[in-house]
């Protein structure tokens, strides 16, 4: 599948789950890198190295020490500096990149806002509003001030830790979620706001649907901008078709 050298795949996201035990079950060399452990609770493979950059220098010094002949960025959504990073990186060691990513969802319904960031969703809560939010426990100090009655922030990893606002009420739960399971979250919680990021994809969807079913307001958070010209395919299969063409 690959005509000499291994492949670099940057982890983080579903897919980049199903791309790694493709490639192993080719028998293709590769090594996976993770930035931080995963926030839907489902664990990475346990041959994934957790390898964070402060700079793309760093990232650059890695990648041409690993001596690897590609790099497939197959990273969370979200997890933009890990991108942007590699795509410069790649660039300067002259080294094939390619973007695996899910195409985002669309505001398709009246009900559902965009937002720029969580800062911006968090300004579009009103008074009284309970919302319930998927943004994550980094996305808190975006919520400092807080206008709504209650911000419900769901947490897929078990802890001890305290909410850092009175406001801030945590929901656990095992993933993966139906449509039946949020709609029944939702009315037990008395939810009207949902604040998403735009992940994208049908795993994450049920939430979605179960707000627009129950008419409830949904925010979605924009993902991050990439960086220019960055080459990106939508399909696991062009993704393993690319790795088989270095």
């Amino acid at each position: 599948m690959v005509n000499g050298g291994h492949i670099l795949l940057l982890a983080g996201s579903f897919e980049a789950r199903r791309v790694a035990q493709r490639l192993r079950g080719a028998g293709v060399p590769f090594d996976v890198w993770v930035s931080e452990q995963p926030r839907s609770g489902t664990p990475e493979p346990d041959f994934a190295h957790l390898r964070r950059f402060e700079t793309t220098q760093d990232m650059q010094t890695a990648i041409a020490k690993g001596g690897f002949c590609a790099v497939l960025d197959a990273s969370h959504s979200y997890d933009s500096t890990v991108t942007a990073q590699a795509f410069a990186a790649s660039a300067v060691l002259k080294l094939p990149y390619l973007r695996l990513d899910r195409p985002a969802w669309h505001c398709e319904d009246a009900l559902w806002q965009c937002a720029a960031d969580v800062a911006a969703a968090n300004a579009m809560i009103g008074q009284g509003a309970r919302v319930f939010c998927t943004t994550g426990w980094d996305s808190l100090r975006d919520y400092a001030v807080f206008a709504g009655e209650v911000l419900m922030l769901r947490q897929t990893r078990h802890h001890t830790r305290a909410a850092p606002y009175p406001f801030v009420e945590l929901v656990f739960g095992d993933p993966p979620f139906s449509v039946a399971d949020e709609q029944a979250l939702f009315l037990q919680k008395r939810v009207d706001t949902l604040v998403s990021r735009n992940l994208g994809g049908q795993r994450s969807r049920p939430k979605l649907d179960a707000a627009t079913a129950l008419g409830l307001r949904v925010i979605l958070i924009d993902r991050p901008p990439q960086p220019d010209n960055l080459p990106t395919v939508f399909d696991i299969e062009k993704a393993l078709d690319w790795v088989g063409a270095q």
